[in-house]
């Protein structure tokens, strides 16, 4: 009998989605995210610098590449044109690091009808039923004494499962099926383990803990753990920042691997796409006529309203134009004109890079009618006549331009007159900045679920659509006259 071989059976690699699986499972909370990106910038040969550090005299030159984080959870990122001279134009894409999560309390030590409990605060506007029956371990960063009187922050991510919030049994709850209700103080608590399994600890585990009253607000054994990640002793760990996160793998799926499901997508696909474009395209080939600044600024904070000092409402940009406009880059002070700050931000351009609501085949009327964002669709340019989205004429009219150039396709997306409106970075960077700006993002299902589901066609067209606006956006930008 001859078998004939299924066209599914060798499915064509996506080399832009495997490496966003790669990106994600690296980043279980934002600073994972930032430290993932740091070691691609540094591999593609960007220099680090810091903000406590003058960039004056020789710092900054023409044809560099550049980095930079603020509270190891936001990360900016620039390569600056050979041809650039101090009041150029700056092309920015913006993203976020951080995702609706569960964080542990600064007091979690919760113990109740013989389980260990750690008591959790929601982060941001998360589908929490999500987080139920879920293999959850926990990841961030610890504050370790290193000697005395010297401490440092130390990234720590717990790669097995070691939490998980059960659900009733519907025996219990009969009533489950046709509302799933719960109170996030109560019901939402990740169970540890059995108060018996601590008990049974070492003795010498839990009597050795340190002055910092660790013991006192977290289960010793969950100390202990982080201790024997860290490589370090429980008496040297004095606080710490961790999220919880879903262990399950990033997968390619669908009948032809057309989707991607993972976590985070909302908005590490962005910080990833954002990423890949700049490091790809700022060779010193790619830099040697180019008489603008590319930049990617990938913010903490945006899940809860950005207002931080490494969020997109802090001071991380507005800083970052007024020190790139006042370098030297090899010019006297007489050739730096003193409103070189002004002309920069007129010449420059904010891509907010934001992931947008796919339509629901299920849920096809929550969509307006003519405005349907289809996965593997390409970006979708997101408007707001009331300014959750700071999309405007103009600044789609070159981002269309852009993307012809590249051969991506474009997709629209506006709310229902009946729905209410998320929002963005954008609104707040160009108000604060006065930088024209464009909200876009890729399509994605199940946005802020623990599990989320987007195209793996899509990375492939956001990164070609970056990789033209960092080469080509000053160009391009000469073509359109607004304010004449």
């Amino acid at each position: 009998m001859t078998m004939l071989k299924s066209s599914y059976s060798t499915l064509a690699p996506k080399p832009a989605a495997e490496g966003f699986l790669r990106f994600v499972d690296a980043s279980p909370d934002p600073f994972h995210a930032t430290a993932t990106a740091v070691s691609k910038l540094e591999h593609a040969g960007f220099q680090r610098l810091k903000e406590s550090d003058s960039w004056a005299g020789d710092t900054l030159k023409r044809g560099g590449k550049y980095f930079f984080t603020r509270n190891q959870s936001s990360v900016v990122a620039f390569a600056v044109g050979k041809e650039y001279r101090p009041g150029g134009g700056i092309s920015i894409i913006g993203a976020h690091t951080d995702s609706p999560n569960l964080r542990i309390k600064p007091i979690s030590n919760r113990t109740k009808a013989g389980y260990l409990e750690v008591g959790v605060e929601t982060y941001g506007g998360g589908i929490w039923h999500s987080w139920f029956d879920r293999d959850l371990s926990v990841a961030g960063r610890v504050i370790v004494e290193v000697s005395a009187n010297k401490f440092v922050s130390k990234l720590v991510k717990v790669d097995r499962p070691i939490l998980r919030i059960p659900t009733l049994a519907i025996h219990l709850d009969r009533g489950v099926n046709e509302a799933f209700k719960f109170n996030p103080e109560t019901h939402l608590l990740p169970v540890l383990g059995l108060v018996s399994s601590q008990l049974n600890a070492p003795t010498d585990v839990i009597s050795s803990m340190g002055s910092s009253q660790m013991p006192e607000k977290h289960h010793p054994a969950l100390l202990a753990l982080l201790a024997d990640e860290l490589d370090v002793g429980v008496e040297q760990i004095h606080d710490f920042e961790l999220s919880l996160y879903d262990t399950q793998k990033a997968e390619l799926g669908g009948i032809a691997n057309e989707f991607i499901f993972s976590a985070r997508q909302d908005n590490l696909m962005s910080c990833y796409t954002a990423l890949e474009a700049l490091t790809a395209f700022s060779s010193d080939e790619s830099l040697a006529k180019d008489p603008s600044i590319r930049c990617i600024a990938l913010f903490d904070n945006e899940e809860i309203g950005s207002v931080s000092t490494h969020g997109a409402d802090g001071s991380l940009i507005p800083d970052l134009v007024r020190r790139l406009t006042t370098a030297g880059y090899g010019f006297d002070a007489s050739q730096i004109s003193p409103t070189a700050y002004q002309e920069a931000v007129a010449g420059s351009f904010l891509i907010s890079s934001d992931m947008a609501h796919g339509v629901h085949p299920n849920y096809a009327e929550k969509h307006e009618e003519l405005l349907k964002p289809a996965i593997n669709g390409g970006p979708v340019i997101k408007t707001n006549v009331k300014q959750r989205y700071a999309t405007t004429g103009p600044t789609t009219f070159l981002l269309r331009r852009l993307a012809k150039i590249a051969g991506v396709p474009l997709q629209e997306f506006s709310v229902r007159n009946d729905s209410p409106c998320g929002s963005t970075i954008g609104p707040m960077l160009s108000a604060k900045l006065g930088i024209r700006t464009i909200d876009i993002g890729n399509p994605q299902l199940s946005m802020h679920s623990i599990r989320e589901t987007c195209g793996s066609d899509d990375p492939e067209l956001a990164i070609k659509l970056y990789k033209t606006f960092f080469e080509r956006f000053s160009e391009i930008d000469k073509e359109l006259t607004v304010d004449a």
